[in-house]
Order: C-alpha cells, then structure tokens, then sequence
C-alpha cells in the first residue's frame, strides 16, 4: 500500500541566503529542526544557466562560482501542505516545485543522540568546580546548594585530576547520608556533618578524573559512561584544561530536544527500528508494601535492601504511592532527631525506639499510608524509551514508578537503565 507523499524541489544558486546565511543551509536547518518525517538532500550542479541569461560552469575556460544549487524534500503530503508557505518566504532566489509521489515504504532507524552532535555542544560550561586542598566540607556546602550531585577537582593550572560525587562522600569522606536527606535534617544536624567533614580535603576522598575531549562525538561520550559506568565526565580542551562537565541529564536533555517525536512517526505507517519500550527495561523485583504496613517494617526494609524508595500497592497490586527516605523524614519532622539518628546510625527498630521512646511510640502508631507520597509521577510499561528520557528530564525525578494499563505496579525505572537501554540497543 503506497503512501502519500510529496516532493518539494528548490532550484537555485550557492548566492542565495535566508537572513544572511546560505539559503540551502537555512533549509537544512528548517527541515531538520522541525522533527518530522522528512528527508532532505542538496546538489551543487556542474553547470547550468539561469533566466537572466548567466552561465554557471566548471570550465577552466569561463570561471564561475555561483553554482547551481537542487534542494529536494520528500516528506507526508499533509506536512509538505504546512511547510510550503514558510519555504516560500526563506527564497529569495529561485523557482519551488512540488508534485505528488507514490512511496512504496519509508523506513528509519531509530538513534536517540544526531551523530553530528558533539560533546563542547551539548556540556553543561564553566562548571563549578574545587581546588585538591579545598576542605571536604566546602564541597559538601556546595553541592547542597547545587541541582548537581558531583563536582571537578582541578589543580593550579585548571586540569582536572578528579572527580568527587556522591558515593564518594559517603564511602571515603564519611558522610552519613545522601545529600538530599542532608538538607532536610535540619541546622543541627547539617552543621555537625560539616564540622565532622571539615578536616578532609578533596584529594584524600576524589575519584580519578575520567575525561573527554570537547571535540569528540556526543555517542562517544556516552559509551565511555556506560563502559565506566560513570555519571559524569569532565571535558577538556585541547591543552587538558576543564572547559565542562557532561551528566546524564545533559544528554537527556540532549534527546528531549533534539529527537524527533517516534511515535507521530509510527501512527504515520513509518516503521522505525530498534524501539524499545519501558517494560523492556523496568526492574521487576521492587520492594512493595501494603497500606497497613507498619512504618517500623518500612524503616527496616529500606535499610535492610540499602535502597532509597519503595511502592505502596493494594492486595492487587494496583499502585497507590511510594515512601522514599525523604518522605520518612518530612513525615517524622516533629520527631526529627529520632528519624535522623536511624538514618544515620542504622540503628534496628528496638534500639532506635529504645534510645528515643517518643520516636518509637510514634513508628508504632504510623503505617505506610499515612507517610506515602500519593499521586506521583508515574508512566505506563507501553511508553517508548524516549518518552521515559522526556519525562525524567521534564520533572528532573531519578527513578520511575511503571504501571499497567489498569494501574497495577509492574516495576521500577532509573536513569541508568535509560541510558543503557537506549544506547546498548541502538
């Protein structure tokens, strides 16, 4: 079954421009920029003549360089019908054509990340940044007033020699919990942690300094962070100097704006290759407890597990909220010292209620429902990985509740399982 397509021709000269810049190129950029299902190629002529009587030609005889210059679109007729008049204003030399063609198949391969695109494009510049001496408490203060969870160390002359991220402050500087739980313990509690920290410098705790040059290739990149497993990459220039740093989130921020809409692609009878979808990826055994689970048993499976969240879900697993650390510790705020402590001691349930009576009075008489978070952020097992990347970048959330299309808990997604997912498969 044929398609309708159409074909749009330009027929015009390399001294064309649009607002000061080649008018194939303009085109180009237009085209490409529009994420639609459409394919668009340029051809510099070997010779030709124009209405007003010009030659161009590549005779050493007669010397010319304004060559002739073919821009062809095949695109869906209903998006030729919607692009036209744009294409219409950007010439201001030339002659548009279009004509309906038959199209037997249209078939693409999927890539999340252009391979055009390079690393210096799409990096987060001039990062922040701290010295090897710089105390560990410096970086700690940092952080916490930062949308980022690691930073480069450089020296004098602005290398970087490494990298201090989250895990390292926990494992090698003895932080006692994660950041984000950190900043809710409360003035107390954040100034001991910093005291504590203070006597470490940032070379005794660092990760060596995994980089890449700002000129390589942005897929590149990101293979490098699967092979080593990292986060983030400082970037260099060529002399070894931190000109920036790239996360995960740059480069989803990279698919969200750059990768066009798959889906539109498909409900067009345009096949597109190598789709995977979120049930393909998900981590199935997630850690579930019911409404009327006691807050004690909550406590002891997050710290049990060493996870950071777990789903609420009914007898038939239809999905009702998720309790993470944080949330524990907003629900106990009035009890904040007792909360923290089992935070940060890992203390059993009888100790810790041992230690603090009110406290253990008060994880007696909560169950799971009344410290879960209701109504977050959810997405079904049918949606394309691109869709996962769009949302977690949108909403700027580390993992994702999967559901069904009765609402039942299927599993769990991440940002490292995106990235895995939608380059190991590409």
């Amino acid at each position: 079954m044929s398609l309708r397509y159409s074909e749009i021709q330009i027929f015009t000269d390399e001294e064309a421009n649009c607002n000061g810049t080649s008018l194939y190129k303009a085109v180009v950029k237009y085209i490409l920029d529009l994420k639609i299902a459409a394919r668009c190629l340029v051809t510099r002529c070997i010779e030709g003549c124009y209405e007003n009587g010009e030659m161009a030609t590549q005779s050493i005889l007669i010397a010319s360089f304004n060559m002739p210059v073919l821009i062809k679109i095949i695109l869906p007729s209903a998006q030729a019908e919607l692009i036209l008049p744009t294409l219409e204003e950007m010439v201001d030399e030339g002659i548009v054509a279009v004509q309906e063609i038959n199209i037997q198949c249209h078939k693409t391969r999927k890539r999340l990340i252009p391979g055009h695109l390079k690393v210096k494009d799409m990096m987060t510049q001039c990062p922040e940044c701290v010295l090897l001496m710089t105390p560990v408490s410096d970086v700690v203060h940092l952080l916490l007033s930062s949308t980022f969870t690691g930073v480069p160390v450089i020296d004098k002359d602005h290398h970087p020699l490494g990298v201090i991220s989250q895990g390292d402050l926990i494992y090698r500087g003895g932080m006692p919990s994660r950041l984000g739980l950190l900043a809710e313990s409360g003035h107390d509690n954040l100034d001991a942690v910093l005291e504590s920290l203070s006597l470490k410098k940032a070379r005794d705790i660092m990760s060596p300094a995994v980089c890449i040059d700002e000129n390589q290739l942005l897929n590149q990149a990101v293979n490098l962070m699967l092979e080593k497993g990292l986060k983030r990459l400082p970037v260099t220039d060529k002399k070894g100097k931190l000109t920036g740093i790239l996360s995960r989130m740059d480069i989803f921020h990279t698919i969200a704006n750059h990768s066009p809409d798959w889906n539109a692609f498909r409900q067009q009878n345009i096949p597109v290759g190598n789709l995977k979808f979120v049930s393909d990826i998900m981590q199935r055994d997630v850690h579930t407890v019911f409404p009327d689970t006691p807050v004690a048993q909550v406590l002891h499976i997050i710290g049990s597990n060493d996870i950071q969240r777990l789903a609420v879900v009914d007898k038939n697993s239809v999905f009702l909220g998720i309790i993470s650390d944080r949330n524990m510790l907003m629900a106990f705020s009035d009890q904040k010292e007792g909360i923290w402590d089992y935070f940060v001691n890992k203390l059993p349930f009888g100790q810790t209620g041992h230690k603090n009576k009110e406290f253990g009075r008060h994880l007696c008489s909560k169950t799971a429902a009344e410290v879960m978070k209701e109504d977050p952020i959810t997405i079904l097992e049918t949606a394309s990985i691109d869709e996962a990347i769009r949302l977690i970048t949108k909403k700027m959330i580390k993992r994702l509740p999967v559901l069904d299309d009765e609402g039942t808990f299927k599993g769990m997604i991440s940002r490292g399982s995106l990235l895995r997912a939608g380059f190991l498969s590409s």
